[in-house]
């Protein structure tokens, strides 16, 4: 399983870098095509827009899909390949001057793209054992953290730079990546335990399931405030603007080097139990971080924040998982991206209305991400100990 683990961190790593690519390049590109920059944090809003009810949807989807034909691998690539041709094309249509073009482009990228975030954990949920699921969703998170981290550096070393060349790469490269998908899928299928004739899960959402998710919500604007708003002002408290590519990937360090002891701390207690007490150890260090009196405590906090994160974001995929199966993982793994994609355009409308350059909301935003993580983490621990199996009696 590891090799699997392996190769969808891959997939992941090359799937962010192109969000990045694009976050990079969309204001140059707009401008090309006759589009204002001040347009620019709408089409990003857009984005997420189309990501909360294509990743929903599409989760739904692949389970279907999966049902029906037994295998979802061959689809995505096909997805992917249309993915990754207007990808392509973007930079290549952006001089032609139509907006419409343009934008069409955009939203063809956005819709498909969703196909290598609820699927691909779909198809872990459904083949690899339920023991080593940590492990797998540790790797493959691993992929996705390692493209944060390098996501400052990528933003220096990339200005200047003909678009159409990291476009191109890549575009390239997440298709010949995902291209292997079939590979995985039924290397995933021989080796795992005889599911295929389980009945489909027809539990009904409880109240407990919707709690959860209600508090990924909690966590997930805790991150985008934390992260996104938060973490470079108070870096600039301490630190010159310059210095920032280099301090913003202490929180992805963190990410991925206590994401192992999380994961073994996952296969051990559970996936709950760990992400109540990620949100509670993040809640506090994003407030220590508020009142971090150095330079040196506030890394120490950011990287402590980050690893809390890792420990929520894993054990929330292998929550999401054990709470869809059997036969309802997509939808489960693309409601939590879903909320996760609404955190981010709730983030960025806070941004584009200008919100968080108001003093009183500025002030109000440094506190947000722990009150939001400790009321998650809270909730969580009682899920946790409302429903836990209970111990067996005595033989």
């Amino acid at each position: 399983m590891t090799r699997i683990g392996i190769y969808f961190a891959a997939v992941q790593f090359l799937f962010v870098t192109c969000w990045t690519v694009y976050v990079i390049f969309l204001p140059q590109l707009a401008a090309q095509a006759g589009i204002e920059k001040k347009w620019v944090i709408w089409i990003l809003m857009a984005d997420q827009a189309i990501f909360t009810f294509m990743d929903f949807f599409i989760g739904v989807a692949a389970d279907r899909v999966s049902r029906t034909l037994g295998r979802l691998g061959r689809l995505l690539v096909v997805v992917t390949a249309i993915s990754c041709a207007a990808f392509l094309l973007l930079p290549l249509a952006a001089p032609s001057g139509s907006p419409v073009l343009f934008l069409a482009l955009i939203a063809i990228w956005a819709m498909t793209s969703s196909a290598l975030r609820a699927p691909p954990m779909m198809m872990l949920g459904k083949y690899v054992p339920t023991p080593r699921l940590p492990w797998v969703s540790t790797l493959t998170l691993l992929g996705m953290g390692i493209a944060g981290a390098i996501a400052p550096y990528l933003t220096v070393s990339l200005r200047g730079v003909d678009p159409r060349l990291p476009f191109a790469l890549s575009s390239i490269a997440l298709i010949v990546a995902v291209s292997a998908m079939l590979w995985a899928e039924k290397h995933l299928a021989a080796a795992a335990v005889a599911t295929a004739h389980e009945p489909v899960a027809k539990k009904p959402v409880s109240a407990g399931v919707v709690l959860f998710f209600g508090a990924v919500a909690l966590l997930g604007l805790g991150f985008q405030a934390h992260f996104a708003l938060n973490s470079a002002p108070l870096y600039l408290r301490f630190a010159k603007p310059a210095e920032l590519d280099h301090l913003m990937p202490v929180f992805w360090v963190g990410f991925n080097l206590l994401i192992f002891p999380a994961c073994r701390a996952n296969e051990r207690f559970g996936g709950t139990v760990v992400m109540a007490a990620g949100a509670v150890i993040g809640a506090l260090a994003s407030a220590l971080a508020a009142a971090a009196p150095s330079l040196e405590l506030l890394l120490a906090t950011q990287f402590l924040a980050g690893g809390a994160w890792a420990a929520v974001l894993m054990s929330a995929m292998t929550a999401a998982i054990a709470i869809g199966h059997v036969g309802r993982e997509g939808a489960a793994t693309g409601g939590l991206f879903a909320l996760l994609a609404i955190a981010t355009f709730t983030r960025m409308a806070l941004v584009a209305a200008q919100l968080n350059k108001d003093p009183a909301v500025s002030a109000m935003l440094v506190w947000l991400p722990g009150f939001a993580w400790m009321v998650a983490g809270l909730l969580l621990a009682w899920l946790a100990l409302r429903f836990r199996a209970p111990a067996p009696g005595p033989a």
